[in-house]
């Protein structure tokens, strides 16, 4: 069995760090986890700076970054971010919306129909293959339970992406109904990824589920970065070293070095100053 990681930190991870890097440190986290050998890197977002400081400068970002043989993405909310992704060397766009009504108008300030529309432009504007990712897909903070039966039909009008991820952005999905969903968005025909959050310790475990659901996409954060800003005690994604360890453990092709990243783990501890998500980079070498 061979999966296709994402690590996500240098976007979903530290979009929601109260510490704002600068872009060459950004972009010195994108080349690391390029010569890891991390097969895809979300790298930036597109959006206002004044509204997601963090995440300034992707442009500059892009630039600086050392991709090696990564594939580079970008993620993208609208019209307007997707014009900025145009006039960088992005290897892929990643579009996103919620599952939800109510979390589309907080995050997006649009309803899901407006969401699907802007998304819909983006894919047939795009000339490089489109992720569609679509949160709140197990659970909204706003609304509580998500019918997965209301997630397999968005995801069915999304006809045009060429790959649909779906992500856990509060932390509440379970191993059984990752599988289960998967599965169910699997029959459409494009592949599937599974982006996780480890909140109620149920990540690592939900994954090994979206992996026998079908899923041939993985997201994962650097030393477990990341949460919900509409959520507050959502904490971060899996952390990339640790399902890596797990997956390659058990035979599970990721072509990613894991003491690389725990070595990009330890240098962002110090980085931040404070003690990260992930268990791996503080654990004993096994094998030795």
């Amino acid at each position: 069995m061979q999966v296709t990681i994402c690590d996500v930190g240098p976007r979903d991870g530290l979009q929601n760090e109260p510490e704002t890097l600068a872009p060459p440190l950004r972009a010195e986290l994108v080349s690391r986890l390029a010569a890891a050998g991390v097969a895809r890197i979300e790298a930036v977002s597109f959006v206002r700076d004044d509204r997601v400081p963090q995440m300034a400068g992707a442009e500059e970002v892009v630039a600086a970054a050392a991709r090696g043989r990564s594939e580079l993405t970008g993620l993208v909310l609208n019209e307007r971010g997707y014009e900025r992704f145009t006039r960088t060397s992005l290897d892929r766009v990643n579009c996103t919306l919620a599952a939800t009504e109510e979390f589309n108008r907080r995050n997006g300030n649009a309803s899901l129909d407006e969401a699907v529309a802007r998304v819909d432009a983006i894919l047939e504007a795009a000339t490089v293959p489109a992720t569609v990712t679509v949160s709140c897909a197990w659970g909204c903070p706003f609304e509580g339970e998500v019918d997965p039966g209301r997630v397999a039909d968005l995801c069915e009008r999304l006809a045009a992406a060429d790959e649909l991820v779906l992500a856990d952005t509060i932390g509440v999905a379970t191993p059984r109904r990752v599988r289960r969903l998967v599965e169910r968005v699997s029959i459409l025909g494009r592949p599937v990824g599974a982006h996780l959050h480890n909140t109620r310790n149920t990540g690592y475990a939900s994954a090994w589920s979206a992996l026998e659901g079908g899923a041939t996409v993985l997201d994962a954060s650097i030393g477990g970065l990341g949460g919900c800003s509409f959520s507050p005690q959502a904490t971060g994604n899996v952390a990339t070293e640790d399902l890596v360890w797990q997956l390659e453990r058990d035979g599970v092709r990721t072509g990613v070095d894991v003491g690389a990243l725990v070595a990009i783990s330890k240098w962002l501890e110090e980085l931040l100053g404070r003690r990260l998500e992930g268990s791996l980079y503080r654990a004993a070498s096994w094998p030795a």
